[in-house]
């Protein structure tokens, strides 16, 4: 019989033990070059979009076939066909592995060479497909490890009787380097895939942990479900999530939290779902969980979904009911755009949330109806909003408003970047914490946060402070001085109120910045440094550059991610937990037992706008604790009628009065009067401040205060 003829030729293991003379060793370092290039593949899907091409550096060929087996079925797991040169989608049949030399190679480990395809007669369809695309030989080797098999590797080309023995014996080398490739793709996708599923796994505990401290401790209704929404979207990876609650008709239930960031608008939280026939309803009437898909949906509820998740897109839903104490509250929704069932294992998890969350319903309700009893309940608030304090403290940082949440929400996007931050905000706002956070939350938590006030330092030592000086570079400089600069290498520099930077140090600034490299006074030596910069200030730097008091360039190199810290007026619900946070610290350092806040104080002290913010608030306090004599605090509340809550009443020394009142001047630059002078600042009336300045002989000159 011809050769090539009926039964394949086979080439055995021992025809390749020999490196043949006949190959090119030049063809043997393109091999080499090629596999090394194939093993920094990481993934199967790299490998199936670039395997070809390195394989043609050095072998020519019509078509290439890369096949993973299931050791147990020799199912095809994966398959990669490339047709070079040619430009329509190549069809590749699913030929059962009979039909093919695929299942004989991977059962026997030896190589298949098939020499005219033509005169073929063992697999009579394979050899009329490749009769379509005019291939004549073909050569198909095992893909093996020394750990497994994985499969086969064919290639082929137009012209018959293409592969000799020595050919083989190349596509041998370059198989066994296919199969490591491969198995190393593998077994590092097998690891993403367990690290995948090890992570769904940690995140779906975290928030079960989470919500366990935040559903206890978090009475306020609308924001604890808009929360829970969120949280449990996230991690079930959920297109929309829900809390629905039935009104108090009983005929329609109302979506008291929704988080659906991709909505069109059709389903919101002013939307009505009608308890008869709705899902929703099937759920909050069995007290069962409801799987549903669009069609199940559409038929239970054509007009409510239509209106609402059917136009929205929404393919899949999963409704639990909310159950405490045999009572059904409501249902959590869950849904996606996707047609993907949720699986068993979903829905066990999200019963032991929904359980946790139906509890906390229940607690807020029940703290609803009974809040009208202030004083009784004061303890009660009193321990609730300590609790809520501790949840939301970030490194000192006190309060759970919306304004002071997105403040924090971009601490933490811009943290681990090394770009620049501007904190902008009135004084007494916190800004110096937030820099610290950002700081604590960024790569350089490790290293020094180097602070500096620009507008508390003389001008003349300004530039001295910032980059340091050698010794006798002025009078009086008598030793070296490591600038501030320098001390924040590797770490971060906290310029607070960088708007008092003098303009003939700007340039300096500027330049340090952009190309992280200064001189000390009086040294020709460049200094590199790594540091990320966080500026601060209470003045508007965009209308003093229109005003050419503030240079363009550095106002543009300092506001790359620019941060408003929201005053106290704005945040208003945070004024108890700083009250409380307060009171504990002073009364603590006076070592006293403070236990209570009056309700109707709390009520004016939160009706107060605070023009000293957060800053006023903590020396009000102050004085109340020194002023308390029993347990329950006693505020001065005259003094916030007269309008005169300022940090200065609690100061009874002129001196440290005299250094607050130069302390508020330059902050304000000099300026006495408007909106943005020291007596708005204070407080105060600008003819009381004068007064007060004319009798502590306090100067205001254009450049400084003394």
């Amino acid at each position: 019989m011809p050769r090539g003829v009926g039964v394949p030729t086979m080439v055995t293991d021992a025809q390749a033990v020999q490196l043949s003379p006949d190959v090119p060793v030049r063809r043997y370092e393109d091999l080499l070059r090629a596999t090394t290039a194939i093993a920094g593949y990481r993934d199967i899907q790299t490998f199936r979009e670039r395997f070809a091409e390195e394989l043609q550096r050095f072998i020519a060929f019509d078509y290439v076939l890369v096949i993973l087996l299931d050791p147990a079925t020799q199912a095809v797991q994966w398959r990669m066909f490339h047709a070079p040169g040619r430009n329509e989608e190549v069809h590749v049949p699913d030929f059962q592995p009979h039909e093919t030399p695929t299942g004989w190679v991977y059962a026997n480990q030896v190589p298949i060479v098939i020499h005219d395809w033509h005169r073929e007669t063992r697999y009579p369809r394979m050899r009329e497909y490749f009769k379509q695309y005019d291939i004549r030989s073909s050569c198909v080797l095992p893909l093996t490890t020394v750990h497994r098999r994985l499969g086969v590797f064919a290639i082929g080309v137009s012209r018959p009787a293409a592969y000799s023995a020595e050919e083989v014996e190349f596509l041998s080398s370059v198989a066994n380097h296919l199969a490591l490739a491969l198995d190393n793709a593998l077994n590092l996708e097998s690891s993403r895939q367990a690290e995948a599923e090890l992570k769904d796994k940690n995140d779906r505990l975290e928030l079960v942990l989470d919500l366990t401290n935040r559903l206890v401790s978090n009475l306020e209704l609308r924001e604890l479900l808009r929360e829970v929404s969120g949280n449990v979207r996230r991690v079930m990876k959920c297109d929309a999530a829900a809390v629905a609650l039935p009104e108090p008709d009983g005929d329609c239930f109302g979506v008291y939290a929704l988080d659906f960031p991709d909505s069109k608008g059709f389903l919101t939280e002013d939307t009505r779902i009608p308890v008869e026939g709705s899902p929703l309803g099937a759920a909050f009437r069995s007290g069962k969980v409801e799987l549903r898909s669009r069609s199940q949906i559409q038929a239970d509820c054509p007009e409510a979904c239509s209106a609402s998740a059917l136009r929205e897109g929404l393919r899949s839903g999963c409704f639990l009911p909310l159950i405490s104490k045999d009572r059904v509250l409501g249902v959590l929704a869950l849904s996606r755009f996707a047609e993907e069932p949720f699986s068993q294992d979903d829905v066990d998890f999200l019963e032991q949330i929904v359980r946790q969350v139906a509890i906390a319903i229940e607690n807020a309700l029940a703290y609803k109806e009974i809040a009208e009893l202030k004083e009784k309940l004061a303890q009660e608030k009193l321990y609730l909003e300590d609790e809520i304090r501790g949840e939301m403290d970030f490194e000192g940082i006190v309060g759970q408003s919306s304004a002071l949440r997105h403040v924090l929400q971009m601490v933490e996007t811009v943290a681990a970047s090394d770009s620049t931050v501007l904190l902008l905000g009135e004084t007494g706002t916190g800004k110096e914490l937030i820099a610290r956070a950002i700081h604590d939350r960024s790569r350089r938590k490790d290293r020094t946060l180097v602070k500096m006030n620009c507008a508390a330092i003389p001008t003349g030592l300004l530039e001295s402070e910032l980059f340091g000086h050698e010794r006798g570079a002025f009078t009086g400089a008598i030793s070296q001085k490591i600038g501030r600069l320098e001390l924040a290498d590797r770490g971060t520099l906290f310029l607070d109120e960088v708007g008092d930077i003098p303009s003939e140090i700007q340039p300096k600034l500027l330049r340090a910045l952009q190309e992280r490299e200064f001189e000390r006074l009086g040294s020709t030596h460049t200094k590199r440094v790594d540091v990320r910069l966080v500026a601060a200030t209470n003045r508007d730097l965009q209308k003093m550059v229109e005003e050419k008091q503030f240079r363009s360039d550095l106002f543009y190199r300092l506001n790359v991610f620019p941060i408003r810290i929201p005053p106290l007026r704005e945040r208003p619900e945070d004024i108890p937990l700083l009250v409380h946070y307060f009171t504990q610290k002073h009364a603590r350092r006076m070592e006293k037992q403070i236990d209570g806040v009056p309700v109707t104080a709390m009520a004016k002290l939160t009706e107060w706008h605070w023009p000293g913010n957060i800053r006023e608030l903590e020396n009000f306090v102050e004085r109340a604790v020194i002023l308390t004599r029993g347990t329950t605090l006693q505020f001065p509340i005259e003094e916030l009628k007269n309008g005169a809550a300022h940090p200065l009443l609690v100061i009874k020394s002129s001196s440290s009065e005299r250094d607050e009142i130069v302390r508020i001047l330059r902050e304000a630059n000099g300026r006495v009067g408007g909106p943005d002078g020291a007596a708005t600042r204070l407080g105060l009336k600008r003819t009381t401040l004068i007064s007060r300045m004319k009798k502590l002989g306090i100067n205001v000159s254009a450049r400084q205060v003394s």
